[in-house]
Parts: structure tokens; C-alpha cells; sequence
């Protein structure tokens, strides 16, 4: 697999992981939203661990800098 994912948007990912968890904990999302959306930030956390995202190679996206 080849790195498609950059830094900033590694942490933006991560962030958005973090703030999906506290809205879970905190009991302010619940029932079948709080499952999807606990689904949506597990993917988004693992994508940011190994900088590898299907979906932009679906769309054709890079947002990790060339080195020269």
C-alpha cells in the first residue's frame, strides 16, 4: 500500500476519532448513531495509523507531499 494520507490530514482524522469518542462517552450521542458514528471513527483512526485510505484511491486523491 502506498502512503496516500498527509500530516495535517492525519491529524485531522485523529481529532475527528477523539471528538466522535468524547461525544460517545459523555452519552450525548446513543443508540443506532452513536454505533455508526463509533464505526466511523475507529476507520478513521486506522487509516490515519497506517496513512493508507481506500477511498482516495476510489477518487484519486493524494494528500501526502511528493519527496524529491
Amino acid at each position: 500500500m502506498k502512503k496516500n494520507i498527509g500530516s495535517t490530514d492525519k491529524i485531522i482524522r485523529v481529532a475527528a476519532a477523539i471528538v466522535l469518542s468524547v461525544l460517545y462517552f459523555t452519552k450525548v450521542i446513543n443508540g443506532t448513531t452513536a454505533t455508526v458514528l463509533g464505526i466511523v471513527a475507529t476507520v478513521l483512526l486506522l487509516t490515519s495509523i497506517i496513512n493508507f485510505c481506500p477511498l482516495y484511491v476510489i477518487l484519486g486523491t493524494n494528500t501526502c507531499k511528493i519527496k524529491k
